[in-house]
């Protein structure tokens, strides 16, 4: 009985040694955790992202000038054709101020035809003038030269010829004066014609300024498509620039995508991604990336791979896998709440007989939605807990049991 009682002793003074010493040790229900099997398979790095379908092309309706709506032709979401009225706006100021430039131009009209006349009507007057100057001119040199020959003759006295030789030089004067005024008069009279018509073609295209101001009061169409975000109401007051609403071009359709800017970097022109759609997945490629950040996020466009999925509408949400890399051999394990209390730096890996589970450093590197990539520290066949380790502390070893 004593030596009963001496090895009973030993014995639960070995138990209390092997269970108090070491590394500390938590037993955990079998139930309570998960455990997956490191595996090597094809792996692709990629981010779940958010896309709104949007038209290939939109064209903004903006008020070209302000005004009150008096009328609307068509509603939204009406199909429409280039130049196809969509509604009319009124404007008291535009339509006083085209009648005014209308005056305006039909006075300077007239006073450029005044004055085409008044220059045609001086015109003849110096013509006549130059005539009669070339009429006395020829008389006075057949006088001269007649005089001449008589005064050489001797039969008219030197006072008779000097006088006619005076009246010719006289004459001969007065047209190349005459001839002067003329040319002078003409270089005048044209370019006051021209600045009367520099005038009134200035005042003209005015007109026409105002006119087609007046036509932009009719809003219309600038392009074949569908009529959306239509925001006018009769007797509305839009000021001038005013968003009214847009078309989309029915050419097809474009996905509008916001990526956490964590990822700016490694986003580009040509990056692709899938979605499913009626059990049917479809591919999408990054087209325009725009850089700049609001509230944490950028955003890309992306457009259609082949096949466009038929039923697809505007405004449609998808939800959408963009790959960062191409697809690869690697080392894998699941996703799970391990990583909120490891960050990814170590694991529990189970031991052969999957009665223990020990802690081991491990080292991640890409990841995606549903895998980490082992770069170190596992090997595929292996087993690991990546279940939540929030309630182990700092605990080596857990003892898996079932309850």
């Amino acid at each position: 009985m004593t030596l009963a009682g001496i090895t009973g002793i030993l014995l639960l003074i070995a138990a209390s040694y092997y269970y108090t010493s070491g590394k500390p040790k938590l037993n955990v229900d079998l139930e309570r955790i998960t455990i997956s099997e490191v595996k090597k398979a094809a792996f692709k790095e990629f981010i779940p992202v958010n896309g709104v379908v949007l038209p290939l092309t939109t064209i903004y309706l903006d008020a070209l000038e302000g005004g009150r709506v008096e009328e609307k032709y068509v509603e939204d979401g009406a199909i429409m054709k280039k130049g196809q009225p969509i509604m009319r706006l009124s404007n008291t100021d535009l339509a006083l101020n085209l009648v005014t430039q209308e005056t305006q131009v039909f006075n300077l009209l007239t006073q450029m035809q005044i004055a085409r006349n008044a220059a045609e009507q001086n015109t003849v007057t110096r013509l006549n003038q130059m005539t009669d100057v070339d009429n006395l001119l020829k008389e006075a040199k057949r006088v001269y030269e007649l005089n001449k020959h008589l005064y050489e003759q001797k039969a008219i006295g030197a006072q008779e010829f000097r006088q006619s030789e005076n009246n010719y030089n006289y004459q001969l004067e007065k047209k190349k004066l005459a001839q002067k005024i003329l040319g002078q008069d003409s270089v005048s009279t044209k370019q006051s014609l021209e600045q009367a018509k520099q005038l009134f073609e200035g005042s003209r295209n005015a007109l026409q300024l105002t006119r087609k101001k007046v036509g932009d009061l009719v809003v219309r169409a600038p392009i074949d498509g569908q009529l959306t975000s239509l925001d006018a109401e009769i007797g509305q007051n839009k000021n001038k620039g005013e968003r009214l609403g847009q078309i989309d071009v029915l050419n097809g359709f474009k996905v509008r995508v916001d990526i956490d800017e964590h990822y700016i970097s490694r986003v580009f022109i040509g990056l692709k991604g899938d979605f499913s759609f009626a059990n049917k997945k479809y591919t999408l490629k990054i087209t325009k990336v725009y850089t700049q950040v609001t509230g944490g996020r950028f955003q890309v466009d992306m457009q259609f791979e082949g096949e466009i999925p038929q039923g697809i509408r505007r405004g449609q949400t998808l939800q959408i896998g963009l790959a960062l890399s191409d697809e690869t051999e690697a080392i894998l394990i699941p996703r799970g709440g391990f990583y909120q209390q490891t960050g990814g730096n170590w694991i529990f890996k189970l031991s052969a007989d999957g009665s223990k589970a020990y802690r081991v450093d491990i080292q991640l590197n890409r990841q995606n939605p549903d895998f980490y990539e082992v770069v170190q520290g596992l090997v595929p066949g292996e087993k690991v807990i990546t279940s939540s380790y929030e309630n182990y502390g700092n605990m080596q070893e857990l003892v898996l049991k079932k309850q």
